[in-house]
């Protein structure tokens, strides 16, 4: 088992990233953006650069976590992007040794919805075509409880899964996401617990039916049963921080300042390693 965290919730660029994992004593990390790029789609140049500064730093990567099939990318969209981004991705995760990349499943169109029949089918569609691309390249997608058809519940997960049928697709849970989407977060994990390769540690509540996110341990997310729960059952994968505390990319809420972006994801990951060593010493 190790830490790792979705490291631009410390700051916009690599070295600030590399710092707070550094203070935590961590020596992995999960990137997405860099100075507010995604890394798929950062040029050669700033790929160099950003590989030069992990390198220089002894950090590993534990996932890229790219922006296919996400919230922002809905089911109508134009799916030679994904294509793109995961092509490009690939080479990318070979340098750094990295085997997950982490992916949606596309979220319905808001203006045109499709039906759920059509959005159920379309979705399959579009992640066996990327599937088959992972393959071919060696890595492996894990699929978010999140935003798209397959987060819409711990069925729609399994089946996604299942008519995929292939160990380039897994599972990356998600301790919080199931609270924004009105889901039981315990029950929700459970049910797709066997394909869990990866952990994103969030928590939230909901608050007069607003979410709230808060420090994991705090909310509905059952952080604490689930941790205890893996290591008990002898999870060996990463946990990885995503606060949403001073910042929630997907929302546009910014933070107040740097040092309060690098400070609440730092206690973060200490509140996380608390939690860990007192589930351990329960056991």
């Amino acid at each position: 088992m190790f830490y790792s965290g979705i490291s631009d919730e410390s700051g916009l660029d690599i070295f600030t990233q590399i710092k707070a994992h550094q203070e935590l004593g961590w020596n992995h990390m999960e990137l997405r953006n860099i100075d507010g790029v995604n890394l798929t789609q950062i040029d050669a140049e700033k790929f160099d650069a950003v590989y030069g500064a992990m390198t220089e730093a002894g950090m590993s990567v534990s996932c890229f976590s790219s922006a296919i099939a996400n919230w922002a990318r809905p089911i109508s969209g134009d799916f030679s992007i994904d294509e793109n981004d995961l092509r490009q991705a690939i080479p990318r995760m070979k340098r750094f040794g990295t085997r997950f990349i982490r992916v949606m499943s596309y979220p319905n169109d808001t203006d045109k919805p499709l039906n759920e029949s059509d959005w159920r089918k379309e979705s399959i569609k579009r992640m066996k075509h990327l599937v088959h691309i992972a393959e071919e390249g060696g890595v492996v997608l894990v699929h978010e409880n999140c935003s798209g058809w397959g987060g819409l519940s711990s069925e729609n997960s399994n089946i996604l899964l299942g008519e995929v049928d292939s160990d380039a697709l897994k599972v990356v849970f998600d301790t919080g996401n199931p609270v924004t989407y009105g889901q039981d977060a315990w029950e929700y994990y459970k049910d797709v617990q066997a394909d869990i390769v990866y952990v994103h540690i969030k928590d939230a509540r909901k608050v007069d039916g607003v979410d709230q996110y808060c420090m994991c341990g705090d909310g509905e997310g059952y952080v604490r049963k689930i941790v205890s729960d893996l290591i008990a059952n002898g999870y060996d994968g990463g946990f990885s921080i995503e606060p949403h505390l001073a910042a929630v990319i997907h929302s546009g809420r910014e933070a107040e300042s740097a040092e309060a972006l690098y400070k609440s994801y730092t206690d973060y990951g200490r509140r996380l390693v608390e939690i860990v060593e007192e589930e351990k010493a329960a056991l």
